[in-house]
């Protein structure tokens, strides 16, 4: 399988401090990665640097085989606009437009589509994530757990060759975790390469691959192969992640 993802050597410091010491990894696409440890183990610092959010100390980010940890801004800007779907803790839509005007922002603004396509594709994501009859809401009328969905589908909006998530269900009960987790999964089966940071070992199992780091190294790895949503398979990938995590001191 084609790699998406090449991280070579990278190292990341802020002044003095090491955060990040000599990582190695590669994903392939269609691959579903979490990214675990304990706090200020490095995990987020990780994902900026190699979704090029943030720039690596040295090292090299290969993606889609260009290093974009060479790129300028600009050129970085574009890439992370026209090829990375991104979802954060929190949805950080803007509060002067409605949630379809939130998700639809994004694709007027690449141009990679036309806007009868933009429009076409929000609509149909907002089917799909179930927040179609809130389109026209102002989003402080919205629910938790409908303003992340609203943020997967701005996410998705532009087609991304790869969805990064920092703590994505970080804020969200239970229920509403497995309902965005359930559309995340779903968007991976489709071919999209998902890489996310969590601390939550449910949302982790349903990854293919876990990578747990500490003091800025890899520490280890669990393969668990493709989630698909089988009950009894779910609760065996999740004895086995938190039997992993437990010898790893998590």
């Amino acid at each position: 399988m084609k790699t998406i993802v090449d991280v070579e050597n990278l190292c990341k410091n802020f002044e003095d401090t090491q955060v990040l010491n000599n990582i190695n990894f590669k994903v392939v696409e269609g691959e579903f990665i979490a990214i675990m440890g304990q706090s200020g183990s490095g995990k987020s610092t990780l994902l900026y640097s190699i979704s090029g959010m943030d720039r690596p100390t040295s090292g090299n980010v290969l993606f889609c085989g260009k290093d974009i940890s060479k790129l300028d801004d600009e050129k970085m800007s574009e890439v992370r606009l026209m090829q990375m779907g991104f979802i954060f803790q929190h949805s950080y839509l803007l509060k002067n437009l409605s949630i379809r005007d939130n998700i639809i922002l994004p694709g007027f603004k690449s141009g990679k589509l036309s806007r009868e396509q933009v429009n076409q594709n929000a609509e149909a994501l907002m089917v799909k994530t179930g927040i179609a009859s809130v389109a026209d809401h102002d989003i402080k009328m919205v629910s938790g757990g409908q303003l992340q969905r609203a943020a997967v589908c701005r996410a998705l909006i532009n087609q991304p060759d790869i969805l990064f998530g920092d703590e994505p269900t970080g804020a969200l009960n239970s229920s509403t975790t497995r309902e965005v987790m359930d559309i995340i999964n779903a968007v991976n089966t489709e071919g999209t390469t998902v890489i996310i940071v969590t601390h939550d070992a449910k949302v982790a199992a349903r990854a293919d691959r876990v990578i747990f780091l500490m003091d800025g190294n890899i520490h280890d790895e669990l393969k668990l192969g493709k989630y698909d949503g089988d009950e009894k398979k779910k609760s065996y990938r999740e004895k086995s992640l938190y039997e992993w995590l437990e010898k790893q001191g998590f």
